[in-house]
C-alpha cells in the first residue's frame, strides 16, 4: 500500500463509494459532506480530507456530485490496471462468499475459485468456475488475479498462502485462523468471525 495514504483511509473510501452508489440508484445527484458523513458515521471535516486525498472538490452550495464523486474515487481505488479476485476453498464459507459477493454490486469481480475436492472441481458455483489448485498459477494469469480470499482449513493456510505469493498475488483476505507468514509487499485482511462475534456480545451485555 502507498505510504502516503492509511489502510483506514482507503477501508473509508470504499465506505463512501459504496454510500454514494446506493445514493446513485435512488436518483440523488448531489450530497453535502456533512450528510454523506453522517450516512458514513464520521464527522464532514475526516470525510473532507479523504475526499481531498483523492483530488475531488465540491461545490460549496451544490456539495459533491455524486456520479463525479463515485467515479474518482473508483479510479483512486482501482488504479489503471483492476484485475480480478478469486476464491480459495470452496468449502462452507467460500461458498457463502460466492453467494454474498454474486449479489453485491462491488468493483471487485471474483473470476474464479480453487479447491482440492475433485467433486467441486470443473463445476459452477454461483456463476463461478472451480479449478483444481494445481492449475493456480495458469489461472491467475489468464484472469489478471491480484489478490484471493481464503477459506481453507487452518492446517493448510500456510502453505496455500505460499502459493497464492508465489503466482504474485499482492493481497489476501484470511478466513483461517492463523497468522500467516508472508513478505512484507503482501497485504493480509485477517477475518476472524469468532473474535468478531465475542466482540459484538460483549458490546450487547453492556
Amino acid at each position: 500500500m502507498p505510504d502516503q495514504i492509511s489502510e483506514k483511509t482507503i477501508a473509508r473510501l470504499c465506505l463512501y463509494k459504496r454510500i454514494l452508489g446506493e445514493l446513485e440508484v435512488s436518483g440523488v445527484e448531489t450530497i453535502y459532506s456533512h450528510e454523506l458523513a453522517s450516512r458514513a458515521g464520521l464527522t464532514a471535516a475526516q470525510l473532507r480530507r479523504d475526499i481531498m486525498a483523492v483530488g475531488y472538490f465540491g461545490s460549496p452550495t451544490k456539495g459533491y456530485e455524486i456520479a463525479g464523486l463515485q467515479h474518482s474515487i473508483r479510479v483512486f481505488l482501482e488504479g489503471k490496471n483492476t484485475g480480478t479476485s478469486a476464491v480459495v476453498g470452496v468449502g462452507n464459507i467460500g461458498r457463502a462468499i460466492l453467494a454474498y459477493m454474486g449479489l453485491e454490486t462491488s468493483s471487485v469481480h471474483i473470476t474464479a475459485c480453487f479447491d482440492q475436492d475433485p467433486a467441486k472441481i470443473g463445476s459452477v458455483i454461483y456463476g463461478c468456475r472451480c479449478y483444481s489448485l494445481d492449475e493456480l498459477s495458469y489461472r491467475c494469469n489468464q484472469y489478471n488475479i491480484q489478490s484471493a480470499i481464503l477459506a481453507v482449513p487452518a492446517g493448510v493456510a500456510q502453505l496455500v498462502a505460499e502459493k497464492l505469493v508465489s503466482c504474485n498475488i499482492r493481497g489476501i483476505m484470511n478466513f483461517a485462523p492463523i497468522q500467516l507468514q508472508v513478505p512484507e509487499n503482501v497485504f493480509v485482511e485477517n477475518i476472524n468471525l469468532a473474535v468478531t462475534l465475542e466482540k459484538v456480545h460483549y458490546f450487547a451485555r453492556k
